[in-house]
């Protein structure tokens, strides 16, 4: 059975300001790919962090079954924030540590709710250090940020 990877990026313009998101989903067997698959989208009004959630968000949502997946980010702030602190944010009614309400609720929900029927395994890489599924996960952001962009 092949293994699954989405490679997910946002990027912003001005934060906040038009976004953009994208999604590099690849199926493996061994080291070839096998199938690709590219989305993307955006927001005329919306932050860097928020269009890293949605890339992530929409990787999930897309897979038609429950699947076994990694997902691959540059997104320090979804890595942690999915496998560390949205436990206690749950737990405190969606406050932080500070008693605040946590930023972005909804699209944390979201991003809880999409992973209930996958298998997660959740990996960081630096970004914009060459990592080509990255770059392409960057390029595609960057495409779904054109519409919003004033001409």
């Amino acid at each position: 059975m092949p293994e699954l990877f989405a490679y997910t990026d946002g990027a912003c313009s001005g934060n906040p300001g038009p976004g953009g998101w994208g999604v590099l989903l690849q199926a493996h067997n061994g080291d070839k790919v096998v199938k690709e698959r590219e989305l993307n989208g955006g927001a005329a009004n919306t932050t860097n962090n928020q269009m890293e959630l949605m890339a992530a968000i929409s990787a999930l949502e897309t897979l038609a079954k429950p699947s076994a997946i990694t997902i691959v980010t540059d997104s320090a702030y979804v890595k942690d924030g999915i496998t560390k602190w949205i436990h206690g944010w749950k737990k405190n009614g969606w406050r932080n540590a500070s008693k605040k309400p946590v930023k972005n609720t909804e699209l944390w929900q979201r991003l809880d709710e999409a992973t209930r029927r996958h298998q997660i395994t959740w990996e960081w890489i630096k970004g914009h250090a060459g990592h080509p599924e990255n770059e392409r996960a960057d390029e595609l952001a960057r495409m779904g940020m054109e519409p919003y962009k004033p001409q």
